[in-house]
């Protein structure tokens, strides 16, 4: 709370009965100790409330869901509307970072959507099913969707092939977006592991030694390992083996 802040005083619940919402006891136990950014927490929180209020066996949010639910885009605090939208971005793409959402991209008739659903077991049953062709949003829809084939998000990139994500490492993983492309990021990663350096600070160095001596795009032929591996810094020569 900021110096000289009142806090804004909660006048109880009121009596008799109340709508509840159910939230799986795996959330305090095993979620919630992890999540360690406030945004976070409460877009999943939010989720666990908004698709409760829904009906039907498949159970979704879109981005516009998110955005324009008032109530939400204050709990994010800042200074205005748009620091509080910045807020929210980050935290759904934390949330989906760390696996408690699972976000699909598809191709329909009103154009592109993004899906959110809970890693849940019905969840993952209807990625599986968009990913298989065998469902679609709308029920209206007669267009088929397809999936839209994209690179893997570079949150997910890192926990699946480097180590668990931190705050400050989310912070370094967005400039590298910034800074290299992401076919770059990909394969410095994959260096990383065939090399088994799992470290960021490695990763990194391979990306700036190829920004400043350029970088052997040699990904279509046979040899392309051998190319990549001349490219590794020699710091890390006492690690690697060539």
């Amino acid at each position: 709370m900021m110096p000289g802040s009142k806090m804004q005083g909660f006048p109880g619940f009121p009596d008799g009965k109340q709508r509840l919402t159910p939230i799986p006891n795996l959330f305090f136990s095993d979620l919630m100790p992890t999540i360690d950014n406030l945004a976070e927490l409460k877009v999943t929180l939010y989720a666990f409330w908004s698709l409760g209020q829904r009906e039907g066996e498949v159970r979704y949010l879109r981005l516009p869901d998110f955005m324009n639910d008032p109530v939400l885009l204050k709990a994010m605090g800042g200074a205005g509307i748009q620091s509080g939208v910045e807020t929210l971005l980050d935290g759904i793409e934390r949330a989906v970072a760390r696996g408690t959402f699972l976000q699909v991209n598809v191709e329909g008739a009103d154009g592109q959507m993004e899906l959110y659903f809970l890693n849940t077991e019905r969840g993952r049953a209807a990625v599986d099913g968009i990913t298989r062709g065998e469902w679609r949003p709308s029920p209206d829809d007669e267009q088929p969707i397809t999936l839209m084939v994209e690179r893997p998000n570079i949150f997910v990139l890192y926990e699946q092939n480097i180590g668990a994500l931190t705050p400050m490492i989310a912070d370094e993983l967005r400039e590298a977006e910034k800074s290299y492309p992401p076919r770059w990021i990909e394969e410095a990663i994959k260096l990383a592991v065939t090399n088994n350096v799992r470290r960021w600070r490695y990763v990194q160095s391979i990306l700036e030694r190829w920004r400043q001596e350029g970088r052997q795009d040699a990904l279509g032929q046979r040899d392309s390992q051998r190319n990549l591996q001349r490219q590794i810094p020699s710091e890390y020569d006492d690690l690697v083996q060539r």
